[in-house]
């Protein structure tokens, strides 16, 4: 029987943040078309502050006005190639890692990615502007969907595709909670009947950015709650953007890693992750939605930020998740 080839922690990580960047490189694409969606005449500094205030990007902006700028936000988050958590940096810092990781990925993955580096360095000011933006963000989340899919038809199912997947499940874990956080952070008229109608607009951009509209609707009542939209995008076992089966699949992975795998280190990650899954499943639904939401998302990200942590000091060399994967080369195993 032939060994498996020994994975270095460089490239452990290196293909935890490849993964990463790419997932939140479409969930920035969904979260700015579904902030698009809630912008209604006069309150579009609301809807675009909410996005800077979820990512956590305030301090960036010189002064709150920009913060809630539509043009100097939407040019921040898919045109400054100095901003960490925009597109642009997101993608380079996939290709940088993809670049590092050649004898490991595909010729088709790395193909892919640079087809997609080159058309958003292309991206200009007038392709934000109206319905050319939601286009834009159609064709980001096409591409990176078109990444996972070479990905999962070409990429080999050893170490590396176990990191790969652990990068990629936290990410999306993550961002479906911000996706959700934005609809909690937008005001809704006081009237019943207008306040109904916006509820429901919002519900059904949320869900159709989280690209699950079609599935909530095969299991939704035909007057559905934000109790139902929540718990959809919480706890849904078979949703593939739900922060449950995102928890549950990282569960999977990382005892790959240990039982098929053999590698070590990984008590302390599996730990996490059941605590993650036990804290989504321990209350009511109706009891998070009539407490606080936003406390209770806070509370997910940083579960999430914690189990992610417990990943790099197991596996990889000088965790510093504010940072690209450094240069050294460590052995796992």
């Amino acid at each position: 029987m032939r060994a498996e080839p020994v994975l270095l922690a460089r490239d452990a990580e290196g293909l935890f943040w490849m993964a990463r960047y790419l997932e939140r490189v479409e969930n920035l694409a969904r979260l700015i078309d579904v902030v698009q969606s809630f912008e209604s005449p006069g309150r579009e500094a609301e809807s675009w502050s909410a996005l800077v205030e979820i990512m956590s990007d305030q301090g960036k902006f010189t002064s709150p006005s920009d913060a809630g700028d539509p043009d100097k936000v939407k040019r921040f988050y898919l045109l400054d190639p100095a901003n960490p958590n925009g597109i642009q940096t997101c993608l380079d810092n996939a290709r940088t890692n993809a670049r590092t990781l050649r004898p490991l990925i595909s010729t088709e993955m790395w193909r892919q990615i640079n087809v997609f580096h080159r058309f958003v360095a292309q991206i200009l000011p007038g392709d934000l502007e109206g319905d050319c933006l939601s286009r834009l963000c159609t064709r980001i989340k096409d591409s990176v969907q078109t990444h996972t899919g070479i990905t999962e038809g070409t990429m080999y199912r050893d170490q590396g595709w176990q990191f790969y997947q652990l990068g990629r499940l936290i990410e999306r874990a993550d961002q479906t909670t911000r996706l959700l956080d934005i609809k909690y952070r937008l005001l809704v008229p006081r009237d019943r009947e207008a306040r109904r109608l916006t509820e429901l607009t919002m519900w059904n951009a949320v869900l159709r950015a989280a690209a699950g509209y079609h599935a909530f609707k095969r299991l939704a009542r035909a007057e559905f709650s934000a109790e139902d939209v929540a718990g959809f995008l919480l706890r849904d076992p078979s949703f593939p953007r739900s922060v449950l089966l995102s928890v549950r699949r990282t569960e999977y992975h990382l005892d790959e890693l240990r039982r098929v795998h053999h590698a070590p280190n990984t008590s302390d990650a599996i730990e996490q992750a059941e605590f993650l899954r036990e804290f989504l499943l321990e209350r009511p639904m109706v009891q998070v939605l009539e407490g606080d939401l936003h406390g209770y998302l806070d509370t997910v990200q940083v579960r999430l930020s914690d189990l992610a942590g417990a990943i790099g000091r197991g596996f990889f060399r000088d965790w510093r998740p504010e940072l690209a994967p450094g240069p050294l080369q460590v052995q796992i195993a």
